[in-house]
């Protein structure tokens, strides 16, 4: 048939044969020409062109002609049943959370007064009553694109927007937009105008777990969709092209936008006489009717940060879309583990103070598994419904000493390691020239240079050796130990371990702790530590299934060697001494082996401990904020007094890895493997004593400190070890420590 086709076409374009002389003469001089080499070749491929064109263009049509004679267009009441998208504990039982039931309330197009459906038109098909269903040149537009390497576009009518939210998946191929476009040609002829407006109106997604038009009006204006006004009904109009960039509620990007397309509606409307241009000049934009974005009520207290973070996962791993979450189906395993996340859950509830003045306290937890990097539990706040703002990813708080682990890191990797054997002065204050340089380290040289933590001039040590100085948080060791290995090698060590490079400072005081941290990244960068070196992004997704496509996606940890074996093991070693004899020995409680490091900032503004086992690594971090985010000093909090470290942080940790460790095998860390030992560096005795402002006699050995195994008093009824009452506070603001003032021994 098709060379047939191509004989017939062949024959139409050429000649037919002369029947006179004069005839003849003419011919053989066309063709005489034409057989010149200067353009008869050109004339023949173009003629062989035009002739593969036309034959293309007809095949086109036939395999038109043949899908719309095969692919019937489904029934308006035979849908595709949207479902909420579950998400799992790590069991892949138990629910966390439900995404979105379908949050849908059909209404009559009578319903909705005519100007909100008019806005839509406005902002979608203006042309609506009057197209066949589909918009060629929308559709040329979106084909052009996609020829030249972008994704398939829209160039979308209602009748065709309608098709694809009812009848088929948002993929952004050819094949998917050739079915919508034969689709919404039956339906056109299928159904009326009103019907299909109606039917869309129903289906269409305006964000906020919002499916249909009166759902929207709910979720926007809290009001039945008769209620509406003009101006109301173009914002909702509006925000089809795009809840997630269109939504007033969601910031000041997404509100600048939305007023933008607003206009354009309100515009259009005036243009195609739906509107007069003094209703349009009366107009304002609807922010005081718009309501505050609630969440789906399933993602209330402190599991609704669960629920918020695997939504950004699904979003930057897997490139669904909120629409696609929240009808989707999908089933989601997590890694969060049940047990652990209650007790997260119930250690902050237990351990928190409460009272007054402690309504500006904050705290923030994760724990993750070393060498895998799944959270096994996460606490990001109270109530996900009444603040979105997740404190154990999103807040940032000073390190303080739980930064020094990384200087410690840097020394043990260089070339010639540095011993934790290594002995340096620990009398404070001590002033370095180094601290001279502009910024967070001048600030110490304004309070008379780095000091131990502690009253008066802090507490006095003589020469002391790393793994003392690590174990009692020494600042003027660790500065003595930045100084040595460089301020930048510190930061590397941090980064390598997994924390961002943003904002790590490289001036010789980021050692004690300056830069500001989440507790997710610091969980990961001592997960890195416990699992000998190797660093595993942190990730909340174990396997996702169903949905459009039958999605089957299983999480591939993407492990990396950070540090040498040999690294980790002695800088576990130090952080050891922290809990065996140093300011963490509350975590002895646990009864196995335990690594960490206290940490509080300067004038009390944050406290951490971050600690682990073998098998897992938690971070706490708590903070106090102010109005416009100010921080403020936890020293005199309400029923503890100052809050440091080794208080309220490190009992919510070890509470929390009780349970969480429950049932599992006591491990062993590796032994210390003695980097640079053959090498190690003492320093000289301490001067005499002087009347120099700047440094304080002191012995030449460490203090004696007494180790205690801490009792369990019940007060209360919740069997829970007190907290200690802390002494008066008096005396010079102490630096970056670790331990309440006027203590030697950790609570």
């Amino acid at each position: 048939m098709l060379r047939q086709l191509y004989a017939d076409l062949e024959g139409s374009m050429s000649t037919s044969r002369p029947k006179t002389r004069a005839q003849a003469k003419e011919g053989q001089a066309r063709r005489a020409k034409a057989a010149k080499p200067e353009g008869g070749a050109g004339k023949r491929w173009a003629k062989r062109l035009g002739i593969a064109a036309l034959a293309g263009f007809l095949l086109v049509v036939i395999a038109f002609f043949i899908a719309y004679a095969t692919i019937d267009a489904p029934k308006p009441n035979d849908l595709a049943s949207a479902q909420a998208s579950i998400i799992y504990y790590a069991d892949g039982k138990t629910e966390i959370d439900r995404i979105s039931e379908v949050n849908r309330e059909s209404v009559l197009l009578k319903q909705v007064p005519k100007p909100v459906q008019e806005a839509h038109l406005a902002a979608e098909d203006r042309n609506f009553y009057q197209n066949s269903g589909i918009s060629p040149s929308g559709i040329l537009r979106g084909a052009w694109t996609t020829l030249r390497g972008g994704t398939a576009q829209s160039g979308s009518t209602i009748t065709q927007q309608y098709v694809k939210n009812y009848f088929l998946t948002q993929d952004q191929t050819l094949s998917r937009k050739g079915k919508e476009i034969i689709i919404s040609i039956k339906i056109a002829k299928q159904q009326s105008k009103d019907q299909i407006l109606e039917n869309y109106l129903n289906t269409i997604y305006y964000g906020r777990g919002a499916f249909g038009i009166q759902t929207a009006s709910k979720a926007y204006f809290n009001k039945d969709v008769s209620k509406l006004t003009p101006s109301e009904g173009a914002l909702l109009a509006s925000v089809v092209k795009g809840p997630s960039f269109f939504d007033p509620g969601l910031g000041a990007s997404q509100k600048a936008n939305a007023e933008a397309r607003w206009k354009y509606v309100m515009d259009g409307m005036v243009t195609e006489g739906w509107l007069t241009p003094a209703e349009r000049s009366a107009a304002q934009f609807p922010s005081k009717s718009l309501v505050k974005y609630q969440p789906n009520r399933n993602t209330s207290g402190p599991n609704g940060f669960i629920t918020d973070a695997v939504k950004r996962e699904l979003k930057a791993k897997l490139k669904l879309t909120d629409q696609d979450i929240d009808k989707g189906g999908y089933r989601i395993v997590t890694t969060i583990d049940q047990r652990a996340q209650k007790a997260a859950v119930a250690a902050v509830k237990d351990r928190m103070p409460t009272g007054k003045g402690t309504s500006t306290l904050r705290v923030g937890l994760t724990s993750i598994k070393p060498g895998d990097g799944a959270v096994v539990a996460m606490y990001g706040g109270a109530d996900y419904q009444k603040e979105q703002f997740n404190t154990a990813t999103q807040a940032t708080m000073q390190a303080g000493s739980t930064f020094k682990v990384f200087a410690l890191l840097a020394a043990l990797s260089q070339d010639k390691p540095i011993s934790t054997k290594t002995k340096f002065d620990g009398r404070s204050p001590q002033y370095f020239k180094e601290f001279e340089d502009k910024g967070a380290a001048s600030d110490f040289l304004r309070r008379g240079g780095v000091r131990n933590f502690g009253p008066g001039s802090g507490e006095q040590f003589g020469n002391i050796d790393l793994r003392t100085a690590t174990g009692h948080s020494v600042n003027t060791v660790y500065a003595q130990l930045n100084i040595k290995v460089g301020p930048k090698a510190t930061r590397d060590a941090a980064v390598t371990a997994g924390l961002p490079s943003k904002g790590l400072g490289t001036n010789y005081a980021n050692v004690l702790g300056t830069s500001h941290v989440t507790v997710t990244n610091m969980a990961n960068a001592y997960a890195t530590i416990a699992s000998q070196g190797t660093r595993v992004a942190p990730y909340f997704i174990r396997t996702v299934k169903g949905g459009p496509g039958d999605l089957d996606y299983k999480a591939k940890p993407n492990k990396k060697a950070a540090f040498d074996k040999e690294v980790t093991a002695d800088t576990v070693d130090a952080m050891q001494q922290v809990v065996k004899n140093g300011t963490a020995e509350y975590a002895q409680i646990l009864g196995r082996p335990v690594a960490g490091k206290t940490g509080t900032t300067t004038d009390n503004k944050a406290a951490w401990f971050n600690g682990f086992t073998p098998q897992l690594a938690t971070a706490v971090g708590i903070y106090s904020t102010g109005k416009n985010g100010a921080e403020l000093s936890m020293d005199n909090v309400n029923g503890v007094g100052e809050l440091t470290g080794a208080t309220v942080p490190l009992h919510i940790w070890t509470d929390f890895m009780e349970v969480a460790l429950k049932g599992q095998k006591i491990v062993d860390f590796p032994k210390r493997a003695g980097l640079g030992d053959d090498n190690v560096y003492t320093p000289p005795p301490p001067p005499p004593s002087s009347t120099s402002t700047t440094t304080t006699t002191t012995t030449t050995t460490p203090p004696t400190t007494t180790t205690t195994t801490p009792t369990q008093t019940k007060t209360n009824g919740t069997g829970k070890p007190t907290l200690p009452t802390p002494p008066p506070t008096s005396g010079t603001v102490t630096l970056l420590g670790d331990r309440p003032r006027g203590t030697t021994a950790a609570p």
